[in-house]
């Protein structure tokens, strides 16, 4: 089995990646500083595959700890590289906190693919790289120009895909810098989810919080773009569909498939769906009315994107396989799940 390590591996989309991993025949070292995260997950994980993970609880910032993963398992062949602060609002308000965990954490991963001579590296980029596209280049493709970013965030996915793109070029390693839109739902097997710690960032969580109690009311930034009803575009893409993608990723990688050394694809459904489209789908499935107002626009949000995601779906051989209503119907049940599990231990 080869073994790959796991950046963020606590997190979202990095314990749902493990699964995939672990259900595709690789084994996993799992790294997380666990600063935005639980070892929630980890269990979560041993539920759905019935194997542990081997964990550290590293910053990736320290680039000696970091180091110590790495002597401990010399035969790791691959990273994923998820660990980051995500949240586009937040990174408008602490721009300097993103730029160094986000640039910092990256730079010492790559001095240890080079130390260590590790094979294969795939990147959790994003959407936000293309900045606002024009009307008339959406959907966007891996050949959209991209533009400014609109946030810090976004810039320090622009930046480390030029950091990952200039480092391959001098490497052993091979790279898939992932471009994905907007994650969401929770594993069928309701034994993983999205978890955030505090006040969620992402819409759905901030949906599921709000039908359960956990929120007051929620807002929808923007009524006034220029899209069907007001409120931003976006391309919603199951969390379980991402995850099948690195996996596939990775195997594009080690059976020589790569047209350059660096190689990028678009992850996303290739439908954009308004915010409150997703809010009335939501409903129907839980048959919950939200309690929303429409507020001012947001900094950092971008009007519309959302994928062409065919090169992805010829040359990974991804398909993905869940729609927005499955994805809402799935964030429900985990948003239920972890419900009742916090009034049973009030109880």
């Amino acid at each position: 089995m080869k073994k790959i390590l796991v950046t963020g591996g606590c997190g979202y989309i990095g314990s749902h990646t493990i699964v995939d991993l672990f259900e595709n025949g690789f084994d996993v070292v799992s790294v997380d500083d666990n600063s935005r995260s639980t070892k929630y997950a980890l269990k979560g994980i041993k539920e759905i595959t019935g194997k542990d993970v081997k964990h550290y609880e590293v910053d990736l910032k320290d680039y000696a700890a970091t180091k110590t993963i790495f002597e401990e398992n010399k035969d790791i062949v691959g990273i994923i590289h998820f660990a980051a602060y995500k949240a586009v609002g937040e990174s408008c308000e602490i721009p300097v906190s993103y730029y160094e965990n986000n640039m910092v954490s990256l730079i010492n991963l790559l001095k240890c693919v080079e130390a260590y001579q590790v094979k294969y590296f795939v990147f959790s980029s994003s959407c936000t790289v293309y900045g606002n596209p024009d009307p008339e280049n959406i959907p966007v493709t891996e050949l959209t120009p991209t533009k400014p970013a609109e946030s810090p965030y976004g810039a320090t996915k622009q930046m480390g895909e030029r950091v990952i793109t200039d480092f391959s070029k001098v490497s052993n390693a091979n790279a898939i810098l992932l471009r994905y839109f907007n994650p969401v739902g929770a594993h069928p097997s309701n034994a993983i989810g999205e978890l955030p710690l505090g006040k969620p960032m992402n819409l759905v969580p901030v949906i599921t919080q709000t039908a359960i109690g956990k929120l007051p009311k929620m807002h929808v930034w923007g009524s006034d773009y220029d899209t069907r009803d007001g409120s931003c575009l976006r391309d919603y893409i199951h969390v379980c569909d991402i995850a099948r993608a690195h996996t596939l990723a990775l195997e594009y990688l080690i059976t020589g498939k790569n047209k350059t050394k660096c190689d990028i694809f678009n992850l996303g459904s290739g439908n954009g769906v308004t915010v409150l489209e997703a809010i009335k789908t939501f409903e129907a499935v839980s048959g919950v009315s939200l309690n929303y107002e429409m507020g001012p626009r947001r900094s950092g949000d971008v009007v519309a994107i959302y994928a062409n995601n065919e090169y992805a779906v010829t040359q990974l051989g991804w398909n993905p396989k869940y729609n927005i209503t499955d994805m809402m119907r799935t964030a429900w049940e985990w948003e239920l799940k972890i419900q009742k599990e916090s009034d049973a231990m009030k109880a």
